[in-house]
């Protein structure tokens, strides 16, 4: 039988709910028609680094983050709402395009400076490269 905490701030009025999980770890899960490609892709723009890997699932570690790696995509165009903020997005575009990347659409200037690119990775999951606002 699972031992339940209920929080103690039950009244008539706010009724009694279980107390939070404990969570371990967060992480972003990425679907991949090639799961060593999209390791490579990872790896190669990003530097992340690898923890383990299967054709069904892999992760990889960047900035403190978990990028899992699900094969059995479809390739196919997905918004993901992932982030990466660098230093220079112009050179990070370069560098994500080198890798087998692409842009979404080309860069646009606003308030005097390129602060953000949509783009997607080798297995069509859109993500966003941005730089921090002077």
């Amino acid at each position: 039988m699972l031992d339940v905490q209920r929080s103690s701030a039950c009244t008539p009025h706010f009724p009694c709910y279980l107390s939070p999980m404990t969570v371990l770890k967060v992480k972003y899960a990425l679907w991949a028609a090639d799961h060593l490609r999209a390791i490579k892709f990872y790896q190669d723009t990003f530097g992340a680094e690898l923890q383990f890997e299967m054709e069904v699932w892999s992760e990889l570690t960047l900035c403190g983050s978990t990028i899992g790696i699900h094969g059995g995509g479809e390739g196919k165009r997905t918004w993901t709402g992932l982030s990466f903020q660098c230093d220079n997005v112009l050179e990070a575009v370069e560098v994500l395009k080198s890798n087998g990347g692409g842009l979404v659409r080309e860069p646009e200037e606003e308030d005097g400076m390129v602060h953000l690119a949509f783009c997607f990775d080798t297995e069509g999951n859109e993500i966003m490269l941005s730089q921090k606002r002077a």
